[in-house]
């Protein structure tokens, strides 16, 4: 069969098991089965089997569970809360600044977490309550929260930064501080269009204008409490600055620290928290379980999918195409940019990882352009189809969060940060130091 027409007949076959609600791993394995079995035979079941396992067999992705386990140490214990209050404090008192400091929350749990659904459930059940009864119009209020929450595939440690070091064959560490910079760009970005957007609105209220000298009682009496909660949140941003350190200094391999960075959240969790009952530990390891399982079979089923690709020349008449298109080279990029944000809008950020990095890869480094830099590019790809429709898992977290707002209201407040994101990477194209600067510098 023709390799164009066997791609277009896998794409459908593909869309059509999602649409009906097949999981994305099954959807990947189903459609890659049938096209190998039709194909080639019966006799492609043994290496079905084969590549299934061998994937996800790889030392290397021993990082990603204990990575998992590491955030869903810190996300089921109250260390977003006490995050929350120890910025509210320092900047709640801004014009805008309770917003702000959802932000600065979302930031750093991101990079505690590595999650970003953990995120916005954690900042967000208390964020965002918080905001409405200081009268933040409903959109901001779930807006920056959705895209706070973002952050964490991007921000150091980031399971897809493993992922698509794995995938590409990367260096882990160079992926995880090419985001430092990046990610805090985006932060800061976030934070000027809040500081914008609750100017245009003119319905919030300054929280020193509520009762100046009512707050600044309840300050007062609340410093020494959040000034706590400061302490008890330090050694969690310790552990992730060693693991940074151990990564880029050469001390261990990212499953090394992931493993010692589990153990060291977990036991924080317990001993400073008092988490000493059975029930949640139970519950951080199911939830680490669970979302591992997750993803590593997404992983073993789109190495199955590309071996199927490979297979009926779809992947190579592909890459062929691009290579052959006589354009400028930052035409191809927005090409790709482009192809990369309409997979975000329907795929999570881990299965086109595993689905294009391979693929793209070559025809980046053909273009001359770096594969970290590009890896920082594809992450806020995927971040925008975070808080975009029609998948946007943010904004239906925000959406159980804040039930009584709309889920139209959560998107309106949502998409300016969305276009906050492609200014982002329009920066890294016309300045790419943004996000080699960092590396080079440490890492030579």
């Amino acid at each position: 069969m023709d390799p164009v027409i066997a791609g277009i007949l896998v794409a459908i076959g593909l869309i059509a098991l999602m649409a009906i609600g097949t999981p994305i791993a099954f959807a990947l394995g189903g459609i890659s089965l049938i096209a190998l079995v039709a194909s080639r035979g019966v006799a492609e079941l043994t290496y079905f089997g084969e590549t299934f396992y061998d994937r996800i067999a790889e030392f290397g992705f021993i990082a990603i569970p204990m990575f998992i386990l590491m955030g869903a140490a810190v996300a089921s214990s109250p260390t977003g809360r006490d995050l929350y209050r120890s910025l509210d404090l320092w900047l709640g008192k801004l014009p805008g600044g309770l917003a702000i400091s959802n932000i600065g929350a979302c930031t750093l749990f991101s990079a505690l977490s590595g999650s970003s659904p953990a995120t916005c459930a954690a900042i967000g059940k208390m964020g965002i309550p918080e905001m409405r009864s200081r009268g933040y119009p409903d959109g901001v209020a779930a807006g920056c929260i959705a895209a706070g929450g973002t952050l964490g595939i991007l921000i150091p440690p980031s399971v897809t930064m493993i992922i698509y070091g794995i995938s590409t064959e990367t260096s882990i560490g160079r992926l995880f501080i090419a985001g430092v910079v990046p990610g805090f760009m985006l932060a800061g970005l976030f934070m000027i269009w809040t500081l914008i957007a609750c100017k245009l609105a003119g319905g919030y209220q300054n929280p020193m204008a509520i009762n100046a000298e009512a707050l600044k009682r309840t300050i007062r009496q609340n410093v020494d409490a959040n000034l706590k909660a400061l302490v008890r949140v330090l050694p969690f941003l310790a552990v992730v600055g060693g693991i940074l350190f151990a990564l880029y200094g050469g001390v261990a391999t990212p499953s090394e620290a992931a493993g010692v960075g589990a153990f060291l959240c977990l036991a924080l969790a317990i001993i400073i928290y008092r988490m000493w009952q059975v029930g949640p530990i139970k519950l951080i390891m199911r939830d680490a379980l669970r979302e591992s399982v997750m993803i590593m079979l997404i992983i073993a089923a789109a190495e199955v999918f590309a071996y199927a690709l490979s297979s009926l020349f779809i992947t190579q008449t592909v890459a062929g195409a691009i290579a052959d298109l006589e354009v400028n080279r930052w035409v191809l990029m927005g090409v790709i940019n482009l192809f990369l944000l309409v997979a975000g809008f329907f795929l999570p950020p881990v299965a086109v990882i595993v689905m294009t990095a391979p693929i793209l890869l070559p025809v980046i480094l053909a273009a001359n352009f770096d594969p970290y830099w590009f890896a920082v590019i594809l992450t806020i790809n995927l971040e925008i189809g975070l808080i975009t429709p029609p998948v946007g898992l943010n904004l239906f977290i925000i959406n159980s969060i804040a039930p009584d707002i709309s889920l139209r209201n959560v998107l309106m407040g949502s998409l300016p940060y969305a276009l906050c994101m492609v200014l982002g990477i329009l920066l890294l194209c016309f300045f790419p130091g943004i996000a080699l600067w960092l590396p080079n510098l440490i890492m030579g």
